[in-house]
């Protein structure tokens, strides 16, 4: 299997599997992975409205698609260095929140169980 195999399995996992799982924790290969994908995408079909001079439109339906997804994941990734995912409210303010809330998501696991749950295996989802 190939890296873009991988990558789009890691989004496909958070996107459809976990689609509104706030609760356990996330490693940070899944959370990152997620989150290349979701850029990329939404990097293209802003690319796409560029072209076509309607911005805004398709982009925005995606957002909304993958906002709940997106909550869930940076949810799960805190819970994975034991903080609370209410800390994911950083990202409502403006700057410096949204920076701090990047760090954190960034930083690495608590090792073995915490009140969230077992360690995240990093390894890729096991697909049917």
């Amino acid at each position: 299997m190939n890296g873009v195999d991988e990558v789009w399995r890691w989004y496909k996992d958070v996107v459809l599997n976990k689609y509104a799982q706030f609760s356990g924790r996330a490693h940070r290969t899944e959370y990152w992975m997620f989150f290349l994908v979701n850029f990329l995408i939404w990097a293209g079909l802003n690319a796409v409205e560029g072209t076509l001079g309607i911005w805004g439109i398709f982009s925005g339906l995606y957002g909304l698609a993958v906002l709940v997804p997106s909550i869930a994941a940076a949810m799960r990734r805190l819970h994975d260095t034991g903080r609370s995912g209410w800390w994911v409210l950083l990202a409502l303010i403006p700057v410096l929140g949204t920076i701090a809330l990047l760090v954190l998501l960034a930083l690495e696991g608590e090792p073995g169980a915490n009140e969230y749950g077992e360690k995240p295996a990093p390894a890729l989802p096991v697909v049917p």
